[in-house]
């Protein structure tokens, strides 16, 4: 398993830890108290008191709301609560602490928010599977409508705990969960209506995860800096790896783009291999990077011969054809690390299961949306497809996005958070495959690999700002990479 602090768990696995706790000698509704108590002190330490209206369902999400109502009125707040449903009908936990409240319990109706100047929607939480509808969307919308600050708990009712997506929930500006995230949390748009996330510990042991075993995990140095490469004392240019891109003609910004983030990331060595029509364009825009010109396809395959190069990629500014496809399958059949990107991936698209078939080593593909609808089946939330496109096909698949998604195989997700809106700029994805081949090249695992690079390509922009160009972005990876060299 990889570093737990930064696990995700699904609505599943939360319910079956919180089993485990109970079953370990914590009782339920010691669990709920201290779900509730932590959201009332998130509460306390943000804002002043003031009028409060919290919104309780008829779940276990309700009862929580019941806990945080009763320790924000003991702390000297005016209090309304309002509940889903009749309250007789409350079971378990949510019953209990329904009980310890002794004050008013009016219907979950617009009416309930007058005056409030601060919301709690403790509603629905992760497992609801369903869009919001009645009384419960009303309201809801009511609260968007009048602006006071909504803190949710567990997520904003509406936000699905597992997928991220939403059906009718309204944006929080807080949200406290509990023991973990879950990907509903760290997925776009959740993540968005989530705000603020604040994840408090109730009681549940850490222990309850060696039997759990979480495959979802949300991207962050601690997953993979211990294996990311440093350059050794007594190493040369081949020690520290050799990188070759194949470059494409007319477009090469792609290719030149690649290459320097791959050299930045730390490759000893980067070539781009060129048509001899582009070979000036190349060699004229280069310095440290080698270029070597490829007249026939034999002498790409001369090239691909030389053990010293120890990972591929193709398909920045490469063209969508046969002539890529055939070089992608030649990279591929080495069964050293190879990169596909881009126009490599679009080039099988009318026979995916090829590509399947000729993925016998470490294999790595970038695909946007577009790109991976071409091979790989659209349907499905955006974690669901990611890793049945890695299952199929043998690779790591890095579908990229604001809430980019890596899979392995194996069925293991990082997903990751760091990416700012800059990014979303001409020829960064270019940049993003550079350093992934970088990493691939000094032999970093392909999925700790790609995990790495997605998280170094979001902190290179951030660390620029506004007006980010992408070839910004490989000359600020020195000093990302200082910054976390000097962590440890």
């Amino acid at each position: 398993m990889l570093n737990s602090q930064t696990a995700l768990l699904d609505v599943r696995q939360m319910d079956e830890a919180d089993r485990q706790t109970v079953a370990a000698g914590t009782p339920g509704t010691t669990l709920m108290e201290n779900a509730g108590s932590s959201v009332a002190r998130a509460i306390l330490r943000r804002w002043s008191t003031r009028p409060i209206t919290i919104l309780c369902g008829p779940g276990n999400n309700g009862g929580d709301g019941f806990v945080t109502a009763r320790h924000l009125c003991e702390a000297g707040w005016t209090v309304r609560l309002a509940l889903l449903g009749p309250r007789d009908c409350l079971k378990g936990e949510a019953r209990h602490h329904a009980e310890r409240w002794r004050g008013a319990v009016e219907p979950l109706t617009p009416a309930a928010l007058e005056g409030a100047e601060l919301v709690v929607d403790a509603i629905f939480g992760a497992g609801l599977s369903r869009a919001l509808e009645g009384s419960a969307a009303d309201t809801m919308a009511a609260a968007a409508r009048k602006g006071s600050p909504i803190v949710a708990i567990d997520v904003p009712s509406g936000v699905m705990g597992d997928t991220g997506e939403a059906l009718g929930a309204v944006a929080a500006v807080l949200t406290v969960t509990f023991f973990r995230k879950k990907p509903g949390h760290v997925l776009l748009p959740g993540r968005r209506l989530c705000g603020e996330v604040v994840v408090t510990d109730i009681g549940t042991p850490p222990s309850v995860l060696k039997t759990i075993v979480p495959n979802t995990f949300e991207n962050d140095p601690a997953l993979w800096l211990a294996q990311l490469p440093r350059p050794a004392d007594a190493g040369n240019k081949y020690t520290r790896g050799h990188a070759l891109i194949s470059g494409g003609y007319p477009m090469t910004g792609a290719a030149r783009m690649a290459a320097r983030a791959a050299a930045r990331a730390g490759a000893g060595l980067t070539t781009i291999a060129v048509a001899e029509t582009a070979l000036p364009i190349y060699a004229a825009a280069l310095t440290s990077i080698m270029v070597q010109p490829i007249a026939t396809p034999a002498d790409f395959d001369r090239l691909l011969g030389d053990r010293r190069i120890s990972a591929f990629l193709i398909g920045p500014g490469a063209g969508v054809g046969e002539a890529t496809q055939a070089r992608a399958l030649a990279m591929l059949g080495t069964g050293r690390p190879a990169l596909l990107d881009a126009d490599a991936i679009t080039s099988f698209q009318d026979d995916p299961l090829a590509l399947d078939r000729a993925i016998n080593g470490a294999c790595v593909m970038t695909p946007h949306e577009g790109e991976f609808g071409r091979v790989f089946d659209p349907i499905g939330d955006k974690l669901f497809r990611t890793r049945a496109a890695a299952r199929r096909s043998g690779a790591v698949i890095v579908l990229k996005g604001p809430d980019t998604v890596i899979a392995a195989p194996d069925g293991q997700a990082i997903i990751n958070t760091n990416a700012p809106p800059t990014l979303a700029t001409a020829g960064s994805g270019d940049v993003l495959s550079g350093i992934v081949l970088g990493l691939l090249a000094q032999g970093m695992q392909p999925f700790i690999a790609s995990a790495a690079a997605v998280w170094l390509h979001g902190a290179a922009a951030t660390a620029f700002g506004p007006g980010l160009l992408a070839e910004d972005l490989p000359d600020l990876l020195p000093g990302v990479l200082q910054c976390l060299y000097g962590s440890q």
